[in-house]
């Protein structure tokens, strides 16, 4: 990519970014995927949730980042927890973890100015059959909606690929909530909504930075939002599931900032 420019560039409010940019965003989504790499075996029945962010804060800090969630919009702790049929957003806790629960653990860090944010799927205990089936077609969901990125699609063609592939296994995305913009901020345009309609929305450009994080549940997809002005759940008290890359649009396709180096992306290794 040859920008000749020396500010920020922006097509339907969207920010295009330079060849350099990708340098910090590989740097902080790398970051971002070796916490959660570690992170995994600390994932057993009877660990708390609060531990586990504990441990998260902690190896931020031991790499000399900054975690973006704490202090966001009064948010406290390094990193969310969604437990079974929580959707996202979950707060750390002293909920101990038991056989055969699934979390999602959501991590954003900052590095150099540049915002790395990936989540994925943890099980503690034994994994049952219908979680396992639900943490399968999220995980495919995901790279189905990475594999519609490329300069020329739209965003409506991530939404459509992911929703089309959900239903077609008889599970619901939810709508409520969505991925976003990103780069040397934590949220900024567009909305990256996972259904949507084919060749509708802004087109894809190279040099843009964003997050593909569907959500997707056993049952219907209506959240609520608990008191606590967080936590999202289920309505209907299924179970929901998550993976988040965070994503750059290069001149032939796509690349994946937060892969995880040791290959432990999905639960099972898979």
């Amino acid at each position: 990519m040859n920008k000749a420019h020396t500010g920020p560039v922006t097509k339907d409010g969207i920010r295009i970014h330079r060849e350099a940019d990708f340098a910090g965003m590989r740097k902080a989504g790398r970051l971002a995927a070796e916490i959660l790499d570690r992170i995994g075996e600390h994932v057993f029945v009877g660990q708390t949730t609060a531990e586990l962010d504990r441990i998260v804060e902690e190896m931020v800090n031991e790499a000399g980042a900054k975690s973006a969630t704490i202090g966001y919009k009064g948010y406290e702790h390094a990193s969310c927890i969604s437990i079974n049929h929580v959707v996202c957003h979950g707060i750390p806790g002293d909920k101990k973890l038991k056989d055969g629960d699934i979390l999602n653990i959501d991590v954003t860090v900052i590095v150099d100015g540049w915002f790395g944010d990936t989540s994925r799927m943890f099980v503690a205990g034994k994994l049952g059959r219908k979680a396992e089936r639900l943490i399968e077609v999220t995980h495919e969901a995901l790279f189905k909606g990475i594999e519609a990125v490329k300069p020329g699609n739209t965003f409506g063609d991530i939404g459509h690929a992911i929703q089309s592939f959900v239903e077609g296994h008889r599970m619901s995305v939810v709508r409520d909530f969505c991925g976003h913009g990103l780069g040397s901020v934590f949220h900024a345009p567009p909305n990256v909504l996972h259904y949507g309609r084919a060749g509708t929305g802004p087109v894809l450009e190279e040099g843009m930075f964003f997050t593909i994080e569907p959500m997707v549940n056993l049952g219907r997809p209506e959240t609520k939002v608990l008191a606590d002005d967080w936590t999202a759940v289920t309505r209907d008290k299924s179970l929901s599931a998550q993976f988040e890359h965070s994503i750059g649009v290069t001149a032939s396709g796509y690349e994946i900032f937060t892969l995880s180096p040791a290959g432990t992306f999905h639960p099972t290794y898979g």
